[in-house]
């Protein structure tokens, strides 16, 4: 059986111990679970209202009036944000952005689409 690594195709990848490592990129993997990681990159995708996969730096609209937790001011929905990243914050908030007169946030992806 001839293994080349998930990540950058490489076909030098070499067996260490439990672990397969590829030389090149230096991507570790265990050759007896491809479909946990399989799962486990489908489970690091942030997927927005639609489904559309969204990347760092992407501008998204929310779609809803949201709720600001500790404060009287609300994120009204057709509100457009530029430049999110992807974080793994708590609680399922899954992007971080700065909203204009607002300030820095995390909202959940499930209440923003792809803009």
């Amino acid at each position: 059986m001839e293994m080349h690594c998930p990540r950058c195709s490489s076909e030098h990848p070499y067996e260490d111990g439990g672990l397969w490592v590829c030389p090149e990129c230096g991507h570790e993997w265990s050759a007896h679970a491809p479909a946990e990681q399989a799962a486990e990159d489908e489970q690091s995708v942030v997927r927005d209202a639609n489904g559309t996969v969204l990347a760092d730096g992407d501008s998204v609209t929310v779609i809803k009036d949201l709720k600001i937790k500790g404060a009287s001011q609300v994120i009204k929905g057709g509100t457009k944000v530029r430049g999110i990243r992807l974080v793994d914050g708590g609680g399922g908030h899954n992007i971080a952005c700065r909203i204009a007169g607002l300030g820095d946030m995390n909202l959940k992806s499930e209440f923003v689409k792809k803009a």
